[in-house]
């Protein structure tokens, strides 16, 4: 296990070796890890989805299984010493959305959840996807929402037109942007909770154009928003993905003005341990090697 901290000092990044394959987790405190506790970790090394935007890319090794993927949790809980931090944290989040896709090992997923669940009653279970047409799995999905009430959904959507997601998140057999509001609309009403969609904001995605389709599409008393600041994958344009936190609080408050609920990830302390989620430059190094 290697350990990367920013220089912020509130964010860990940690990687794993299974069984010869690489794997990244980042560890963040908000202000302190019994404030908040927020916890990325990754369901596959690599991802075979190819968004343009990271680092990961195509660049797939294989599936974790579930005894991976929650190992990564106790693994790191145990280094920072707070293993009874179901105990004594006011709000702990464990995110399905470092490396990998959630719905392409979604056997392996349910399992983590399940297990996490039972370890840490306290945690929300957050699972980020781009939306894969699994539809058997998706429905699955829905049950076991409903009888684990920690369990959140984020649709991973970052443009308000299908042909510019398509050319954003390459993958083929994904949900399209109605189909993702109409199963976001079934589980908001089997669940009783929110969806969040996510959007990556990067300077020509964010103007009212955008947010009047984003708005017809996605019904205010159904979705919530998230919109993130782009840690930059490339090593050397380090500096990029911190040029656009106030515009992302401008084109935020239109949703705000409607009623949304919405919240902005700011991954500060990331880009000098080396890129956001699934960006790690680290990481990126020991894909290829791997590959080569």
């Amino acid at each position: 296990m290697k350990v990367f901290q920013g220089n912020n000092k509130n964010v860990w990044k940690y990687v794993f070796d299974f069984n010869g394959v690489p794997t990244e987790a980042v560890l963040y405190k908000y202000p302190t890890f019994e404030k908040r506790t927020v916890l990325c970790i990754s369901v596959q090394s690599g991802c075979p989805v190819g968004c343009t935007f990271c680092g990961t890319g195509n660049r797939f090794l294989r599936n974790l299984s579930t005894k991976e993927i929650t190992e990564q949790v106790y693994k790191i809980f145990e280094d920072q010493n707070i293993v009874d931090i179901n105990e004594r944290c006011e709000k702990l989040q464990i995110m399905f959305m470092s490396m990998g896709e959630p719905f392409l090992n979604y056997k392996n997923v349910k399992g983590a959840i399940i297990e996490l669940n039972q370890k840490y009653q306290n945690a929300d279970l957050l699972v980020s996807t781009i939306g894969p047409n699994r539809f058997g799995d998706l429905l699955d999905f829905i049950k076991l929402s409903k009888k684990i009430d920690k369990i959140g959904l984020q649709f991973s959507i970052h443009q308000s037109t299908d042909n510019r997601r398509d050319l954003l998140i390459p993958f083929e057999h994904k949900l399209n942007l109605m189909e993702i509001r109409d199963y976001g609309i079934e589980w908001y009403k089997e669940t009783g909770r929110k969806p969040f969609c996510n959007y990556c904001i990067d300077g020509t995605n964010n103007n009212k154009i955008d947010f009047a389709r984003l708005n017809m599409l996605f019904p205010v008393n159904v979705f919530s928003f998230t919109f993130s600041v782009i840690c930059s994958y490339d090593e050397t344009m380090k500096d990029a993905g911190y040029n656009n936190l106030e515009t992302i609080r401008n084109f935020e408050n239109l949703f705000i003005e409607n009623g949304y609920d919405t919240r902005v990830f700011d991954p500060a302390g990331q880009d000098d341990i080396g890129g956001g989620c699934g960006q790690l430059w680290y990481v990126q190094k020991k894909l290829k090697e791997y590959k080569s």
